[in-house]
């Protein structure tokens, strides 16, 4: 995710990293070619494009922004959606930490432990990652090696570890009852990732406007070449920014736990998670936080 304070004239007009620009320089290079060409040949032929009407691509213009718009709506909400889970499993987390205060250290340790591995497992789910390894880092060996879904099982094992305790009486029925609900919090945070990660934007309605978006901007050089000359560029290159621009980021939005720039930063959240987790164990030698990078906080 990129992190940076809020920019002023020299950034808005010259920066670089945090932008869609680098992701979509080639598309633009490419429309400043064929502005040249229909500007030459306009040149060679005047009245060549004479026929072309600019009314219509306006008209096009104005339908294909407001598609678009919602398309990315459609997307940020995804993306807003996935942070908000994230939270919810934070909170999930720091109640469970304050919940078990009163336990052994060994209970103490298992527990937290466990959450901290649940975590980091989610996210290298969510990543494509070895989600074994990641749990196995922070919680040891355990039955969740060869299950279907280690996550799951992991919270499974902690609240079969609470049941014990509270079979052998070292924690009260609304004790545990209290502490299964964040771990059900825990597994609805899981769930409610998946379908986000399962479940695209449908392809035919992103492909309609890619397409669209495509024709539009390479048919309107020849719209505006026989009037502007070689004014041509300008127009065009803003107008194809704002399009490939807005495309290309929700392209980004649309899987908020990817690896792109502007996507939910899973690895530092993680990291937040463990160093809480140790810290309510009492360690001291803690992971240090994740930074921002050139901006770039993942």
């Amino acid at each position: 995710m990129i992190v940076r304070p809020k920019p002023g004239l020299w950034q808005v007009a010259f920066a670089v990293r945090g932008s869609i620009l680098p992701r979509i320089a080639g598309r633009l290079a490419s429309i400043a070619v064929i502005c040249v060409f229909a500007v030459l040949a306009a040149e060679a032929r005047p009245g060549l494009f004479a026929q072309i009407s600019a009314i219509p691509f306006t008209l096009i213009g104005i339908a294909l922004s407001i598609f678009m718009s919602f398309r990315n709506n459609a997307c940020y909400d995804r993306w807003w959606e996935g942070r908000k889970l994230w939270g919810s499993l934070v909170i999930a987390v720091r109640s469970l930490a304050r919940r078990i205060t009163t336990l052994d250290e060994g209970d103490r340790a298992f527990i937290l432990n466990g959450v901290s591995g649940f975590t980091a497992g989610l996210a290298a789910r969510l990543r494509d990652r070895d989600e074994v390894a990641a749990i196995v880092a922070h919680s040891g060996e355990g039955p969740w090696r060869g299950a279907v879904n280690p996550c799951d099982r992991l919270l499974t094992e902690i609240g079969r570890r609470c049941l014990t305790l509270m079979q052998a009486e070292k924690i009260g029925a609304i004790h545990h009852s209290l502490i299964e609900e964040q771990l059900h919090l825990l597994a609805q945070v899981q769930a409610g990732c998946e379908r986000i990660a399962l479940t695209p934007v449908p392809f035919s309605y992103s492909l309609l406007l890619h397409r669209t978006a495509y024709i539009f901007c390479l048919a309107l050089p020849f719209a505006l070449a026989g009037t502007l000359g070689w004014w041509t560029p300008l127009p065009v290159l803003l107008v194809s920014y704002t399009f490939f621009g807005l495309d290309a980021l929700g392209d980004q939005l649309e899987d908020p736990f990817g690896m792109e720039p502007n996507d939910l930063p899973l690895d530092a959240m993680a990291r937040t998670v463990e160093r809480e987790m140790l810290s309510a164990l009492g360690e001291c030698d803690l992971p240090p936080a994740i930074a921002p990078v050139n901006y770039l906080l993942n």
